[in-house]
C-alpha cells in the first residue's frame, strides 16, 4: 500500500535539507533522519494573532516521508523494492499518529536484507525510532 501523495518526500532539495539539518536516530535495521516543522507553537498575544494562527494550523503541511535504500543493501532491485514496500505499509499504519509538518527520511541498513527482516519487525523499529525523535502527535 503506497503512501498518499501529500505524505511523500520527493524533491532532492527536501532530502538534502533533512540530511543537512535533521536529527538522527539509529536502529538495527533503519536510520531515521527527521526535520522538525518550521512553525513554533507559542501562545497568541491578541485576537488578531489567534486568527492568523488558526489559519496557519489549517494550512500546516502534512508529514512527508522518504525512504532511501542503496544498492549496498542488496544488488537485486526485487529485494530492495520488497523492503521498501514493507516499510511503506508499516508507515501507512503509523501515519495518523504522526505530528503534522515533519519531514522524515528512513535509511535502510544492509542488516535489513541479511536478516530477512519482516513487516512486524519494521513496524516495531519504526515506532521506536519515531518515539525517540518525538515525532508522534502530542510529543512536539
Amino acid at each position: 500500500m503506497a503512501l498518499p501523495k501529500a505524505n511523500r518526500l520527493k524533491s532532492r532539495k527536501d532530502f538534502q535539507a533533512v540530511f543537512r539539518e535533521g536529527i538522527r536516530r539509529n536502529g538495527s535495521y533503519l536510520t531515521l533522519r527527521a526535520l522538525k516543522p518550521l512553525y513554533s507553537p507559542k501562545p497568541p498575544l491578541d485576537t488578531a494573532t489567534q486568527a492568523i494562527q488558526a489559519n496557519d494550523s489549517v494550512h500546516l503541511a502534512s508529514t512527508r516521508i522518504g525512504i532511501s535504500i542503496s544498492t549496498k543493501v542488496s544488488k537485486r532491485a526485487v529485494v530492495r523494492n520488497r523492503i521498501k514496500r514493507q516499510i511503506t505499509s508499516a508507515l501507512y499504519n503509523l501515519l495518523p499518529k504522526l505530528s503534522p509538518g515533519w519531514r522524515l527520511v528512513f535509511i535502510v541498513k544492509p542488516t535489513a536484507a541479511e536478516s530477512k527482516c519482516v513487516s512486524p519487525q519494521f513496524l516495531q523499529e519504526l515506532e521506536q525510532l519515531l518515539a525517540q525523535a518525538e515525532v508522534f502527535d502530542g510529543n512536539s
